[in-house]
């Protein structure tokens, strides 16, 4: 993950103040301060990702909401990104330049040997980490995307949807509680309105929250309570796999009157750890608390004597089943770092192949060259 700390979000002064369509998608002062901080030769404009389509980018800027092309160099842009604008040579406006992101939530490509890094959304405050309460918990999952979203540098909050199926919300609640212990958790239904008001007291004035979840996890739903109008279309769950339509096809930020930026994002069916070691700490703390305390620095976890981890498991501290998730997330990243690696040197060698092969076709061109010119040479004193 690469972010820029930037500011805190406050009210302090800064020498450009939210002006024009921008502030409706999280333009605030201190903001502001991050595009001084951080100023670009050449840019005449300000502006904000808010869709990233197959050809353009929906860019909010002072005047509206634009269509610009691809930046043509440096670091590709995301969903929530701030951006630079300025004049190209036919004078219309284009991207010049990507600020650092104060925040960046990814994942590992889904492709199962891949070792590159899928950024999902820039610049928000909160992850959304949206669990409905009208399908089986999956603490694994839970326990993963929490991982990404600590590692992001956001803010994590749990939020549950469909509280008003409750026969089952209370059981499902008690659960996520217990397994997301250190994130606040709100329960929400959409369809009553209880929680909606507690969901926006948890994001601070002018803040993003992207959220997170399943398909069908009642993602677009709950943007539409929040919103008070449709503004993404929903589906219908099927009762047998509890899975949904993926009515939401793009990451979008969706702006709300009182200053917060919602965005929605496509189901994600899983979420592969990339560079993730911060994150691992963050939901698993209380682990790595327990193994600081073995006898043996080298503690392997197993049958040493006075291993705290393994005491803590058989006392019925620790469950065997989070110990088990976190050793696998452990193996995970592990393995990705390897796979980095490994694809690295696999680039140099090519890389190095490529100019020795070069090379050794330029020493042979010489030297066919040399040798003809010394036949023609040699030819032209005969004839002499």
């Amino acid at each position: 993950m690469h972010t820029s700390p930037g500011n805190p979000l406050d009210n302090t002064p800064s020498t450009t103040q939210p002006t024009g369509g921008l502030s409706a998608y999280g333009y605030t002062p201190a903001v502001a301060r991050h595009f001084d901080q951080h100023p670009f030769a050449g840019a005449t404009e300000r502006g904000r990702v808010v869709r990233v389509d197959r050809t353009l980018l929906l860019i909010a800027s002072g005047d509206g909401l634009l269509h610009l092309p691809y930046p043509l160099s440096g670091e590709a842009a995301v969903t929530g990104d701030w951006v630079w604008i300025g004049p190209n040579r036919a004078g219309d406006r284009q991207i010049l330049a990507v600020l650092p992101r104060r925040s960046e939530l990814s994942r590992k490509r889904a492709f199962e040997d891949s070792s590159e890094e899928q950024i999902l959304a820039a610049n928000m405050d909160t992850v959304g980490v949206v669990v409905p309460v009208d399908r089986p918990l999956t603490h694994n999952r839970l326990e993963r995307t929490l991982v990404a979203a600590w590692d992001s540098g956001a803010t994590p909050l749990v939020i549950i949807t469909k509280a008003d199926l409750a026969q089952v919300a209370d059981d499902v609640v008690g659960k996520v509680i217990l397994q997301a212990a250190g994130v606040d958790v709100v329960t929400t239904s959409a369809e009553t309105g209880d929680g909606i008001d507690e969901l926006m007291s948890r994001i601070p004035p002018g803040g993003t929250i992207v959220l997170l979840g399943p398909s069908g996890a009642g993602k677009s739903t709950l943007i539409n309570a929040l919103v008070g109008r449709e503004v993404q279309p929903t589906g219908e769950v099927r009762s047998g796999d509890f899975k949904g339509k993926h009515t939401t096809t793009s990451r979008e930020l969706v702006p709300l009157s009182n200053g917060t930026v919602l965005m929605d994002t496509p189901g994600v069916r899983g979420f592969g750890l990339f560079d993730a070691e911060e994150g691992l700490g963050g939901m698993f703390g209380d682990i790595q608390e327990l193994a600081a305390g073995c006898r043996f620095t080298d503690c392997a976890h197993g049958n040493e004597p006075g291993c705290a981890v393994r005491e803590a498991i058989d006392g019925g501290v620790l469950t065997e089943r989070r110990w088990n998730s976190y050793l696998k997330m452990q193996r995970e990243l592990a393995a990705l770092a390897r796979r980095s690696d490994v694809a690295a040197q696999r680039a140099y060698h090519r890389e190095w192949h490529q100019k020795v092969v070069s090379a050794g076709k330029s020493q042979r061109w010489a030297e066919r060259e040399a040798s003809e010119r010394q036949e023609r040479s040699g030819g032209k004193r005969k004839r002499r």
